[in-house]
């Protein structure tokens, strides 16, 4: 019968169907893991926008004693307009919009502290972290800690924070240039005067265990030390940034400002401790002197730059913003890159720790008719192709010096404004230098991106 012959010839045996079941899932295998399938567009984040100034908020430490004398510091970097900072005092002080609003912080009596002639407001230091979070403001991404008289640079931070993802944990900031210091309180404890930025999602954790850390450490001198302690139960290591200066010396920074390492400077603090950065003026107009130039170009601010001038067999050293050196003869880059010793250390002692920093240093001759020719900034002027700045000699003695730079009273040094990427930040590239023949009583050095091969041959 035709349709029982046609119901027999759609019945599957079972090896039949063990067979189809085979190929078809081979066929779906090399369908889904072989054949490339563009992945799916990601889902839009509100994290995934641009860092700016806004996502950042500084938490100051101060007192009621203090703050009104570090106002000229705080007023440098302190926009009210586009910065986001609080003060953390003891007790109200009088304040006015030109500095962060004042925060009373919260009572910590109830803590112990058994640090021998130390003081107890470093506990209170060390809330500022709990308390600032507890507050809720929104958007914010870095959570970023210092002191009243910390100078902060806030667009290179925010540039350098930029490279990280605030959604994981990061603790970021830099050790003291002291070694003794660093043995003294730990090599991975990113120091407080210097300041360091917690990220967002760190923050939170923190601030809900925070209080009963703080319990446990009540032998630890700082505030600094204690927030350190507290991220290292929670499992999170120091990111170093070499821009951050907590500035555990004395004296003259001249050595450490004219040899900058090729990376955003970020902070400087206890500058009321050194000698002012620019010569007759005092320490407030210096800083503010220097800011002229970081208000131009932030990023340039201190960038290292040195130029060869083989016919005068010159040496040019360029600190962006600051002070350039003239050398007679031709110096090994490698040696201009160890900071001169015009510093002293930061507390007087007569072990061999209290004399070591954590970089090279060399030897800076007490003879000033031995050192290098010294320009310091003059003016700065920012036009439509780029940047000019002026740099004026600082005499201390008449030398005798050679006929290339005996009448040289100036120099000029053209640069573009510079503008780095996140790939950029992570791998600063060196800059390249020329200068312009026939100079006299002015010499006009060109600083520019260069690559490799520009860059080799510079040195030759």
């Amino acid at each position: 019968m035709p349709s029982i012959t046609f119901l027999k010839s759609l019945t599957f045996n079972p090896s039949r169907l063990k067979t189809f079941l085979l190929i078809l899932s081979l066929f779906l295998f090399l369908y889904f893991f072989i054949y490339p399938h563009p992945p799916p567009p990601p889902f839009p984040r509100a994290s995934d926008s641009p860092l700016t100034r806004r996502h950042v908020l500084f938490s100051i430490a101060s007192s009621s004693n203090s703050f009104p004398l570090r106002k000229p510091y705080l007023r440098l970097w302190y926009s009210p307009n586009s910065t986001r900072a609080l003060a953390f005092l003891d007790r109200a002080v009088d304040g006015d919009g030109t500095v962060p609003p004042v925060v009373v912080s919260g009572d910590t009596s109830r803590f112990p502290y058994t640090f021998r002639g130390g003081l107890r407001s470093a506990i209170r230091v060390a809330r500022v972290v709990k308390e600032v979070v507890d507050r809720g403001e929104e958007g914010v991404r870095w959570y970023v800690f210092g002191d009243d008289d910390t100078v902060f640079f806030v667009d290179n931070l925010v540039k350098t924070l930029a490279k990280y993802d605030h959604e994981r944990w990061f603790y970021i900031g830099g050790n003291s240039e002291s070694y003794e210091q660093n043995l003294k309180y730990s090599f991975d404890m990113a120091f407080g005067g210097g300041g360091f930025a917690i990220s967002h999602s760190l923050a939170r954790v923190l601030a809900r265990v925070l209080d009963s850390c703080l319990v446990r450490y009540s032998h630890l001198y700082g505030s600094d030390a204690r927030v350190f302690s507290c991220l290292a139960e929670l499992g999170v290591g120091l990111t170093h940034e070499p821009g951050f200066h907590q500035v555990d010396m004395r004296g003259s920074l001249f050595g450490m400002l004219s040899s900058h390492p090729l990376s955003p400077l970020l902070s400087l603090h206890h500058l009321d401790a050194v000698e002012p950065i620019f010569p007759d003026i005092n320490k407030t107009q210096a800083i503010k002197h220097l800011f002229k130039a970081v208000n131009v170009d932030p990023a340039r601010i201190l960038q290292r730059t040195v130029c060869y001038d083989r016919s005068n067999s010159l040496t040019v050293s360029v600190a962006w913003g600051y002070a350039i050196q003239v050398f007679n003869g031709n110096e090994f880059l490698p040696d201009l890159l160890s900071l001169q010793r015009t510093f002293v250390p930061w507390r007087r002692s007569i072990t061999v720790d209290a004399s070591r920093y954590m970089f090279n240093t060399r030897e800076y001759p007490k003879d000033p008719c031995k050192r290098p020719v010294t320009f310091f900034l003059g003016s700065i002027v920012p036009d439509k192709s780029g940047v000019w700045s002026y740099y004026t000699r600082h005499l201390v003695k008449e030398c005798v010096t050679p006929d290339a730079i005996k009448n040289l009273k100036g120099i000029r040094v053209f640069s573009e404004k510079l503008e780095l990427d996140i790939e950029q930040m992570k791998a600063p590239r060196r800059q390249c230098c020329g200068i312009l023949p026939s100079f006299n009583e002015s010499m006009v050095i060109d600083i520019r991106q260069c690559g490799v091969d520009e860059l080799i041959s510079m040195h030759i």
